[in-house]
C-alpha cells in the first residue's frame, strides 16, 4: 500500500474534549503501530481530511515518524474552503498547525462549504485516490465514521482497495501494553 486515507472520530464522540485527555495518547499509539507497519511494507503517503480527532491526531503522529523515516509524506485534502472558519480559536490553531505541516493541501470542492455532499465528495475522492483506509471505529459505538466505512468497504467490493480498522479491542490492548511499559 502506497497511499492510505486515515480518519475516524472527532473528540466529541469519543467524550474527549481538552488535549489532555488520557485516551490521547492511546489512540495516537495504535494509529503510530498500523502506520508503521504500513511503512514496512511500503507506504509513502497518508491523506487526512484536516477534520479535528483522528485525523488531527494522526497528523502529529506522522511528524513525529517523520523523524526516522523521511520519506513519509502526508497531504490534508479538505471537503471545502474555509473548513475551520466556524472552529474556536485553539481547534483553529491546531488546524493551521497540521495544514502548515502538510507536503501538499487542496480542496475537493475549491468553494466554501454549501452542503453536506461535500463530505461525501471529499470521502469518494480520497478513497478513489488511496489504496486503502486506516479507519479508528467501532461497530458498537456508530458516530460519523460510519459513512465513510460504508463508502470504502462498498469500493472495496470492486476494487484492490484494503480496509483496515482500529477497533476497542484494539485500543483496549495498546492501553494495556501501554500500562506494562509504564508510559
Amino acid at each position: 500500500m502506497k497511499t492510505v486515507y486515515v480518519t475516524g472520530y472527532r473528540p466529541h464522540e469519543l467524550g474527549i474534549f481538552n488535549d489532555k485527555h488520557p485516551g490521547i495518547p492511546i489512540i495516537k499509539k495504535a494509529i503510530e503501530n498500523q502506520l508503521l507497519t504500513l511503512i514496512d511494507t511500503g507506504l509513502d503517503w497518508v491523506v487526512i481530511s484536516g477534520q479535528q480527532g483522528v485525523e488531527t491526531w494522526t497528523a502529529e503522529v506522522i511528524h513525529e515518524l517523520k523523524k526516522q523515516h523521511p520519506h513519509l509524506k502526508y497531504s490534508v485534502i479538505t471537503p471545502f474552503l474555509e473548513q475551520e472558519k466556524n472552529w474556536n480559536e485553539q481547534k483553529q490553531q491546531k488546524y493551521f498547525t497540521v495544514v502548515n505541516q502538510a507536503d501538499f493541501v487542496t480542496s475537493v470542492t475549491k468553494r466554501p462549504y454549501e452542503a453536506p455532499w461535500q463530505f461525501i465528495e471529499k470521502d469518494k475522492f480520497i478513497i478513489q485516490n488511496t489504496d486503502g483506509i486506516l479507519l479508528v471505529y467501532d461497530e458498537d459505538n456508530e458516530g460519523s465514521p460510519k459513512y465513510v466505512k460504508r463508502l470504502a468497504t462498498k469500493f472495496a467490493e470492486t476494487h484492490m482497495y484494503e480496509v483496515i480498522e482500529i477497533n476497542a479491542y484494539d485500543l483496549q490492548m495498546v492501553a494495556e501494553e501501554m500500562q506494562q511499559n509504564n508510559w
